[in-house]
């Protein structure tokens, strides 16, 4: 199982990565190179990019996600 997915915001040029096993969350610096710069560069020209994550959603907020919610 992984232990961490790093995901970006639409909007937002920075990416973030998440420890499923610590817990924590963490803003990290736009990779420079390899497969994760260019999925990078994809997703800042509009593109989505998944790999081995089958569910993703923005939310306003955790009482949202915690009701049921999801942005559309």
């Amino acid at each position: 199982m992984a232990e961490v997915v790093v995901f970006g915001i639409a909007g937002e040029d920075h990416l973030w990565l998440a420890d499923l096993k610590a817990g924590t969350v963490t803003r990290i610096d736009p990779p420079k190179q390899g497969a994760l710069a260019d999925a990078d560069t994809l997703r800042k020209s509009g593109s989505t990019v998944v790999k081995t994550v089958n569910l993703a959603a923005a939310a306003s907020s955790a009482d949202a996600v915690f009701g049921g919610y999801m942005d559309g």
